[in-house]
């Protein structure tokens, strides 16, 4: 059987606790039986998180898939592919999408700082990944990308966290004057 050359090499990338439980997760390939439903989702990132917790390697094969990842202080962090592609690129997306994430988070990347910041930890997954085509592995890219100046965006297109954020900085200039 001839391999069908493909674009898509991502098939997910998750942010787990230290529980396993689900911090941040975003499936390509809905079509494969693994990712079909959420309870399968949990069943694949259960599997994952049992295979990871305590190994020291970087990389695991899993159910025809590998997978990449990385520890911090109460986190791991998770990019997987099918167990033909290959591992250097999957860790390339991995490593941009901590690296972003840490930039974004002034190197405090815990559980707390992800949640306070999920738009745009979020935004990140979207600019690393495109329905499972990569599109970016540069962190400094990806963040520049992410994190656009809130005063150049007119207030109607913002966010409801970017028009607080952006009256608390207002409040505390007036007060500082």
């Amino acid at each position: 059987m001839a391999l069908i050359p493909s674009l898509k090499t991502i098939k997910g990338i998750c942010i787990l606790d230290n529980d396993g439980k689900r911090v941040v997760s975003k499936y390509y390939d809905t079509t494969d039986e693994t990712f079909a439903t959420v309870k399968d989702q949990k069943l694949f990132e259960g599997k994952v998180f049992k295979a990871t917790e305590k190994a020291n390697s970087e990389i695991v094969a899993i159910n025809n898939y590998t997978v990449v990842y990385r520890s911090n202080v109460d986190l791991f962090f998770y990019v997987f592919g099918d167990s033909r592609e290959n591992e250097l690129m999957l860790l390339s997306v991995l490593n941009a999408l901590y690296d972003s994430i840490s930039m974004i988070l002034r190197k405090n990347v815990e559980k707390r700082a992800i949640f306070e910041n999920m738009d745009s930890v979020l935004l990140i997954c979207d600019e690393v990944a495109d329905r499972g085509i990569l599109l970016e592995c540069d962190a400094t890219n990806i963040v520049n990308r992410v994190h656009v100046r809130t005063e150049d965006i007119p207030l109607s297109e913002q966010t409801v966290s970017q028009v607080f954020q952006s009256a608390k900085e207002q409040l505390k200039w007036s007060l500082l004057r």
